[in-house]
């Protein structure tokens, strides 16, 4: 199993699929933020983060043109990192609340991190063959979950792209709505479906995401593998 993940990171990786993808990553990865001028930046497709025996995944939706696309791991480096590790700290599910780059001491148990998309996307605004073309890589992480339970999808896109996975299998399910707290059964020995809003700035600094809000999420998940 850990080959097989090694070599599904080395595909994801050396990803070239989409060309405004790519040229974009690396765009910014050499031009970089001025705040991060002295920063070698990842400039590549980034892959799941955390622990691949865990029975969540959380999918967000793509990596930030100067978070995870600079630091080469999911969530870190960007404000929407800053909110969903201490959140991860305070449900049990991270041993630390701060991930700043990879190597760092973070880790996270019974709960792997991924994303609809690899590539940080120009306004972050995948396009729908762009998206299209990664989620391959999001259904072979899945499949090789062995403890999968439930998903935390955090934001619309990534809870629409979960079902369609689902529904590109054969799976039947009725239409289910995006709301933050929602959760779904997805149907016999499937995994459950818990939907968040994003903790991205444009969020959290508004207060339509707030801490409390975000903690029940993380609260209920726990709940779940308790049941």
């Amino acid at each position: 199993m850990k080959d097989e993940w090694l070599n599904l990171e080395e595909q994801i990786v050396a990803c070239r699929k989409c060309a405004r993808l790519a040229a974009w990553r690396e765009q910014v990865a050499r031009e970089k933020r001025r705040a991060y001028r002295d920063c070698e930046y990842w400039g590549k497709p980034v892959p799941a983060f955390g622990d691949a025996q865990g029975r969540i995944m959380v999918v967000g939706l793509a990596p930030g043109a100067h978070g995870s696309n600079r630091t080469g791991r999911m969530f870190t480096g960007d404000a929407s990192g800053d909110f969903l590790y201490p959140a991860l700290h305070r449900a049990g599910f991270a041993n630390q609340p701060e991930a700043r780059q990879r190597g760092d001491s973070l880790q996270l148990t019974d709960l792997l991190i991924s994303a609809v998309c690899r590539c940080a996307p120009p306004d972050n605004k995948p396009e729908a063959a762009e998206i299209a073309a990664c989620l391959p890589y999001l259904k072979a992480e899945i499949q090789l979950m062995p403890n999968l339970r439930g998903f935390v999808a955090l934001g619309r896109v990534a809870f629409e792209n979960i079902l369609r996975l689902y529904r590109t299998d054969g799976h039947e399910m009725p239409a289910l709505s995006f709301a933050h707290g929602a959760f779904y059964e997805l149907g016999k020995n499937l995994p459950w479906l818990l939907a968040s809003y994003h903790p991205s700035r444009q969020n959290t600094q508004t207060g339509r995401l707030t801490r409390a809000m975000f903690d029940a999420i993380w609260q209920q998940a726990q709940t779940q593998l308790l049941g």
